[in-house]
This record gives structure tokens, C-alpha cells and sequence, in this order.
């Protein structure tokens, strides 16, 4: 095996996918280091799930070349599947099975020896936090549950480079940031996590390194750090009276500058904008429209 200091985790050079008429990805480039959390930021329909699901092997790109632990997505794919794992922003797992279950099924799908997926299962149900629930059917798991048992069958492979698009969604508060600690051991553990997310408030707090997506395009890279101060100019805060008013407040703010950030213990949205006059009181407005509050 090629050392992990001598290739990137994973390479995209030059990466288009075009669906009709619609240019989802117009030339992606990247590098991941191994062993870091390297976060892909952007809204909706910013073609961050596109390019994982280029990097699993699920579509092939338009054009361009990507590599995933030195190995070449399209005329490589199989041995490419082998070293990764993957959890969507759904948790797919089977509803009429145990967790427990669960996880010994995709390590069968692993042609894992049944004594061994049945070990591996065991070991990552006590690693995630589900000794309680092993027994019992996922449907009667709440979605914190359903999403840690989803990430724990995304690397019952003991995956190299580890996929995870939106990991949190849906997540209540609490249930986010006891995801956020799974993650972060995952990545002590020297596992690569590519992290997608719409949260700045996400991607700081998890990752090393951080892409910034729009319309198909990379249009920022760096840490989050360097991401902030390059924003500069003006940032308008808005604090509100209930969590549940997070995401509505995020989509109005997305649509008045630089991609949001969330930061939900404090149940505050906050975005870069511009100098214009009247910009603070014509979002305010459209909060108002939105009739979200701000306490």
C-alpha cells in the first residue's frame, strides 16, 4: 500500500457533471490530506452531494479525473468501494431488522466471515452508543439513534476515506452535537472524513480544512478561520427565541450574502453583508415575511 504521506486522500481534478442542460459540477478541484475532517460548505443544490456521490462511485463524472486513496473512481471503482464508506443525508437502514442486525447484514455484504461481522457488529454498537437498543428494531429508534447506527454501518469496512453528506439533518440540537462527538472520534482514529454541510457553525467545529461550494464551483478554500476573515465587512446577527426558527431564519439569510452561520447552543444566525443602505431593514422585513421571530 502507498504510504499516507505520499498521495492525497483523495484527488479531484478538473470534475464536470452535467444532467440535460443543468451543469451541477462546472470543474471541481481538490486535495484531502489523509487522516483529516475536510468539510465541503455550501446551500442547497450547491452540488456538494454530486461530487460524494462521483467520489463513491455511484455516477461518473462528466468530465475530469478523481481519486479516492490513489485509486481512479471510474476504471477502479470496485477496488475503490472496498476503502470507503459512505452515509447519505437519510439514514439507510432497515427498519424490520435490530441494530445489531443491521450491522452484521452490511458486514455479510463485506463478505465478512459471519463470526467476525457479528464481532465487528457488536464492537461498533458499544463504540456508538447503542448497548440498550442493540435488540431491538430500528424502527423504533429515534433519528439521533437511526443516524449513529447509519454512521456505524458506513464503516463496519473500517473504511480509509469515510463519506458523509449532511450527516445532521433533521438532527434536534442535542442529538447534533452527540453526532459531532462520534465524528470526532472517527477522525482521532486516523479515518479521512469528507463532511458535507450547510452550517458554518459544522464545519468549524469539526473540520481541519474547509471547501466553500456554490453553483457548481469551489469558490473558497482554507480553514474556518481564514474562510472568516476573508469575509470581512459586516456581519449581522440574529438571535432567536427558538431553535425551531434556526432553518427558516438560514434559508432567508442565504438569500442576502456569504453562506450563514448557524450556531445553534446560542440559537443565533449570522451572515456577511454588504454596505449597502437599507440591506439590515430589508432583511429584517423578510424575516417578518417569513414570520420568523427575532427575540
Amino acid at each position: 500500500m502507498t504510504s499516507a504521506s505520499s498521495q492525497p486522500a483523495i484527488e479531484v481534478d478538473g470534475v464536470t457533471k452535467t444532467f440535460g442542460k443543468v451543469e451541477a459540477l462546472r470543474g471541481v478541484n481538490l486535495r484531502v490530506e489523509p487522516g483529516i475532517v475536510f468539510g465541503l460548505l455550501g446551500p442547497n443544490g450547491a452540488g456538494k452531494t454530486t461530487l460524494v456521490k462521483i467520489l463513491a462511485t455511484l455516477q461518473a463524472p462528466s468530465s475530469g479525473i478523481a481519486r479516492v486513496a490513489g485509486l481512479d473512481v471510474v476504471r477502479q471503482a470496485g477496488e475503490v468501494r472496498s476503502k470507503i464508506g459512505l452515509a447519505g443525508q437519510f439514514a439507510a437502514v432497515d427498519d424490520q431488522l435490530t441494530g445489531l442486525e443491521n450491522l452484521e447484514m452490511v458486514g455479510q455484504l463485506y463478505h465478512l466471515p459471519g463470526s467476525v461481522a457479528k464481532s465487528r457488529a457488536r464492537t461498533l454498537i458499544e463504540q456508538f452508543g447503542l448497548e440498550d437498543a442493540a435488540d431491538r428494531r430500528a424502527k423504533t429508534y429515534s433519528g439521533g439513534m437511526r443516524r449513529r447506527l447509519d454512521l456505524a454501518a458506513a464503516i463496519v469496512n473500517q473504511p480509509e476515506v469515510l463519506f458523509l453528506d449532511e450527516p445532521t439533518t433533521g438532527l434536534d440540537p442535542r442529538s447534533r452535537i452527540d453526532l459531532w462527538a462520534v465524528i470526532d472520534e472517527l477522525a482521532k482514529s486516523g479515518t479521512t472524513v469528507l463532511l458535507t454541510t450547510q452550517y458554518l457553525e459544522e464545519a468549524d467545529r469539526l473540520a481541519a480544512k474547509i471547501a466553500v461550494v456554490d453553483h457548481g464551483l469551489v469558490i473558497a478554500e482554507g480553514t474556518a478561520v481564514e474562510l472568516k476573515e476573508r469575509v470581512g465587512g459586516r456581519v449581522l446577527a440574529i438571535h432567536l427565541p427558538d431553535a425551531d426558527q434556526i432553518e427558516p431564519a438560514r434559508v432567508i439569510l442565504d438569500e442576502y450574502g456569504a453562506t450563514p452561520y448557524v450556531d445553534v447552543a446560542a440559537r443565533e444566525v449570522s451572515v456577511a453583508v454588504g454596505a449597502e443602505p437599507g440591506i439590515v431593514a430589508e432583511i429584517i422585513r423578510a424575516l417578518d415575511a417569513g414570520h420568523v421571530t427575532v427575540a
